[in-house]
């Protein structure tokens, strides 16, 4: 994926940790565009879909053990009263996952993998936490937000047909690399506080809920089980929550039902298979579903990104191109360099939004001479993208005026697609003029035609 060596993303980028503090950091929700009735609408339409995808046990035994543990955890003030449902999935591999709203997933695979009780009641205090703090419409807030506020402040999401359906619309959906489940290290270091005091409340050792991530990173790392891929390790866990448990009350802790437990792993092993999911309902549930190399598995298919054949103007500082209507401007910074690209370009991932498919442009200080600073641009790019290469350049003429023409090629964020990028650059008098069009291989047919409209559209006013 082509991260931005530019300012370009800033609005949206996720901001980095606050210093460290003396006392325990202060937790609460970040800014929202939702409501929390919002939230727990959203959750109540993502669950029913879920649920109709996903393999949910209906053994009483097991759904009972899971949900004693969650209604535990969920019982402390700091779990915000949203009406918190645990369910059980069978799925070998190792997740859990919660949705806006309250409604939580725990897959059999977590279950096994587990030491004892409190481990499972550390995963399920870290997954509670997110809806408390509502990570998952927060970055749905800040990814939408053009779109969103209007559909609020009239007062018409949900109202007229499912909610989920129309933030589908906007890109926001439960596919993988979901917005609404994949989070930053930020908001993983805070899960992983709040989880802290919701477990020291419900009587279990916080330091399990460190223990058993720690265990999944040693056992295969961020690129093996599939609870690391969708969350991040904001840092050393077990030194951060030690520190955490520092500031509670002193009390005796407990790692839970032991017999329980045992009885509980011994159901797991003695269910049948879990049954065979197509793969477009594999990756399209909101488990996320990443194998090792950290692809989608059974990733469903590129969302639409076919530009419309309408156009509007981008106006910059010195420069205009025109870009297809049903594409917007998504972030501007002070100097004049854009991001323009379709909803369903933007990937949201553990460091912010990536750019899947659109264009970005701008200008790059230099020593006036366009192959050795358009030498060093490219250097720069690939040395934030490791991993991308140059595959072509060539000679060619931007508005009449002498340009190079890169294309390089890197990882897409788009599950399992190789990224193919196109850079024309052009020396002016304000440094070098580039605009980079990003696109996915798979897509790069669809998008030709628009993408060298863009090319020909450019035109220099200074």
């Amino acid at each position: 994926m082509l991260k931005q060596v530019f300012a370009t993303l800033s609005m949206l980028l996720l901001v980095s940790a606050a210093p460290a503090q003396e006392g325990p950091r202060q937790l609460k929700p970040g800014w929202n565009l939702f409501s929390k009735d919002q939230d727990i609408q959203l959750g109540k339409e993502a669950a029913a879909q879920v649920e109709q995808q996903m393999a949910v046990i209906q053994n009483q035994e097991l759904t009972a053990y899971v949900r004693r543990i969650g209604d535990k955890l969920a019982a402390a003030p700091e779990a915000g009263g949203f009406p918190y449902t645990f369910k059980v999935v069978n799925d070998k591999s190792i997740n859990a996952f919660a949705l806006p709203g309250g409604p939580a997933f725990v897959h059999t695979g977590l279950l096994t993998a587990a030491d004892n009780e409190a481990q499972v009641a550390g995963v399920l205090a870290h997954e509670i936490s997110h809806v408390a703090l509502r990570h998952g419409t927060n970055q749905a807030s800040k990814a939408n937000l053009i779109q969103l506020p209007a559909l609020l402040a009239g007062g018409l999401l949900g109202k007229s047909g499912s909610m989920l359906g129309q933030l589908s619309q906007l890109g926001i959906g439960l596919g993988a690399n979901s917005v609404l489940l994949k989070f930053s290290r930020n908001a993983e270091r805070d899960a992983d506080l709040l989880g802290t005091r919701l477990m020291a409340a419900a009587g279990y050792n916080p330091i399990e809920m460190a223990r058993f991530f720690e265990k999944l990173e040693a056992e295969g790392g961020s690129r093996g089980p599939q609870f690391l891929s969708d969350h991040p390790n904001p840092g050393n866990r077990v030194k951060a929550v030690e520190a955490e448990i520092r500031y509670l009350p002193q009390r005796s802790y407990t790692t839970g039902d032991g017999t329980a437990f045992t009885r509980v792993r011994k159901l797991v092993a003695a269910l049948p298979p879990p049954p065979a999911r197509p793969a477009a309902q594999a990756g399209g549930t909101a488990a996320g579903g990443t194998t090792a190399g950290g692809t989608a598995a059974g990733a469903p298919a590129l969302p639409d990104l076919r530009p419309s054949r309408g156009v509007r103007e981008y106006r910059g500082a010195g420069y205009t191109f025109s870009y297809p209507d049903n594409w917007q401007v998504v972030s501007e910074a002070q100097a004049p360099t854009v991001t323009v690209a379709p909803r369903a370009g933007l990937v949201q991932g553990g460091d912010g939004t990536a750019i899947g498919a659109g264009l970005v442009a701008g200008f790059q200080t230099g020593r006036g001479d366009l192959r050795t600073d358009t030498t060093e641009l490219v250097r720069q790019m690939i040395s934030s993208n490791p991993g991308m290469q140059v595959a072509s350049t060539k000679d060619a003429r931007v508005d009449g005026q002498p340009a190079l023409l890169v294309t390089l090629q890197t990882k897409s964020p788009f599950a399992g697609e190789t990224e193919i990028d196109t850079m024309a650059a052009v020396e002016r008098p304000g440094g070098l003029f580039y605009l980079v069009l990003i696109a996915p291989r798979s897509a790069l047919a669809n998008l030709q035609p628009a993408y060298n409209a863009i090319l020909g559209s450019i035109r220099f006013t200074k």
